[in-house]
């Protein structure tokens, strides 16, 4: 999934408007803003692997801490608990933003082939493969990016032209 994490962001303003889009789009991007990361580090690997899908030559063998579902938790938790302590106690938000990081989750399942770990022991690994359906996987992704573009537009009103034009 690629611009769909985006679609999350964007709908989840309607559920809690106090927070920031910036801060929507670090949480739904936030595996793949920590992976390259630990991949420089040398903690997660990958290869390139021409064909490996139809959309992505990589081989995403060993993500365990970035995007594991309990990596994810962790993740989503550390970063809404940053966020609550920050702005004072808004739990909601803070709960809204974990489920935000999650769903990237949820997101690449759909897409990517069985290499989405669920635990650090990357031994059981899940995904449905989207990814090798390239039509149906840009489809997917442009069906739910305007459908959170639709979503937070019902919810806001832009302030000037800058954000009236700048979306």
């Amino acid at each position: 999934m690629f611009i769909g994490h985006y679609a999350v962001a964007f709908g989840a303003k309607r559920y809690s408007p106090d927070i920031s889009l910036g801060v929507l789009f670090i949480a739904c991007q936030l595996a793949d803003l920590i992976w390259p990361n630990l991949v420089l580090l040398g903690i997660e690997t990958f290869n390139i692997d021409p064909g490996n899908t139809a959309i992505t030559p990589l081989d995403f063998n060993h993500y365990p801490y970035s995007h594991s579902l309990v990596g994810l938790v962790i993740w989503g938790v550390i970063f809404a608990g940053g966020y609550y302590f920050i702005k004072h106690g808004k739990f909601k938000a803070a709960s809204i933003l974990t489920i935000v990081v999650l769903s990237h989750w949820l997101l690449d399942f759909i897409t990517h082939r069985p290499d989405m770990p669920l635990t650090f022991s990357t031994a059981t690994r899940l995904g449905l493969g989207l990814w090798n359906l390239p039509a149906v996987a840009i489809c997917l992704e442009l069906v739910l990016f305007g459908f959170g573009i639709w979503l937070y537009t019902r919810q806001t009103r832009p302030r000037d032209n800058i954000g009236t034009y700048g979306l």
